[in-house]
């Protein structure tokens, strides 16, 4: 089955053969205090840092999930309360979710800015010079983003934010169950100020526990030793972003022009606001139904509509773990589906 599901979503192919690795060597049974297993994580976050070009003086820590980081932002770097503008699913639940441990009671009181920068449930992308706008508007605010469908994909302007933060079974083609959170100077100081230190999950003690390559609690031991792999492995991110913008660029020529007498068009009509990572696409429900039916029986995994959009959309993955081969094998099906038949 070749999946284009957007997250989980297909691993890069030398994941195997690293986890095969990780477990013959005793790597997944070491002690995560100890000075071997503290390499590894040093290793990650260099790798980290040099493929994805994050500012030495940016800080790293890896966390269990990006909803995690939402936690992390609201206890942590949050006085008053959050402000959320956003364009889907997940950034109004991140703003559901921080609202109730910092409650909004006035928006001019908001000390922090949480964008969505990549909405996967609708395939729509706050690009950097948006981003560099909400940061010349609000000076005084620490700016928080969710990069989870686009870190390790395009290439991001640090600067233009204080926290980054993505789970890595999008763009990194690992599995689920690992976070890689990113954050600035000023986003520390802000903890700092804040003082919260209550959790295992603090900031404040995620940053005591990994500025000497160590975690607070046991951590997934497998899933940083892949990252540290798979980076070392992968392009760095200048090359992957060309690829990536030109396969997007790609598929909504091919739905415009191709596919333009088909039942499906892309979800997003405004060119400036998709996304060049997760592709949405809008049809009546009994079309998309059949097409995701046909498409799993011919092995090719469509990723399912999200929210509002659940049963008029499927969504197509454009991640960098999948192929060329396998994206074209994907555009040969949705030339041809209405002639295939239903088991």
């Amino acid at each position: 089955m070749i999946t284009f599901y957007p997250g989980p979503s297909k691993i890069y192919p030398q994941v195997a053969g690293f986890a095969a690795e990780a477990c013959q060597s005793g790597i997944v049974s070491m002690n995560h205090r100890s000075p071997e297993f503290m390499a590894i994580t040093e290793g990650a976050i260099r790798a980290l840092k040099a493929k994805l070009n994050v500012p030495e003086t940016y800080h790293v820590a890896l966390v269990s999930s990006a909803t995690e980081c939402w936690e992390i932002v609201a206890q942590s770097l949050t006085k008053q309360s959050s402000l959320h503008p956003y364009s889907g699913a997940f950034g109004k639940k991140w703003m559901e979710y921080a609202h109730k441990l910092k409650p909004m009671h006035r928006p001019d009181e908001a000390d922090v800015l949480c964008i969505v920068q990549n909405e996967t449930s609708n395939g729509t992308q706050v690009r950097m010079p948006a981003l560099a706008e909400f940061r010349h508007t609000f000076p005084d605010a620490l700016i928080a983003v969710d990069a989870v469908s686009s870190m390790a994909g395009i290439v991001l302007e640090w600067s233009l934010a204080d926290v980054w933060f993505a789970s890595v079974q999008k763009c990194f083609g690992l599995p689920a169950g690992l976070a890689v959170l990113i954050y600035s100077p000023r986003a520390l100081r802000r903890a700092e100020e804040i003082g919260e230190n209550d959790h295992y999950n603090s900031l404040l003690f995620l940053h005591e526990n990994f500025e000497k390559f160590q975690t607070p609690y046991t951590p997934n031991g497998l899933g940083i030793y892949l990252l540290k792999a798979i980076l070392e492995q992968v392009p760095p991110i200048d090359v992957i972003d060309a690829v990536t913008k030109q396969r997007a660029e790609s598929w909504y020529t091919f739905f415009e022009q191709e596919l333009a007498d088909s039942p499906f068009r892309l979800l997003i009509s405004d060119a400036a606001q998709r996304s060049d990572t997760v592709i949405a696409v809008e049809g009546s429900e009994a079309d998309i139904s059949a097409v995701k039916k046909l498409a799993k029986q011919a092995g090719l995994l469509l990723g399912n509509g999200y929210g509002d959009w659940k049963n008029t959309t499927f969504r197509i993955a454009n991640f960098p773990a999948i192929s060329d081969e396998e994206i074209n094998e994907l555009k040969r099906f949705l030339r041809v589906w209405p002639t295939l038949q239903l088991w």
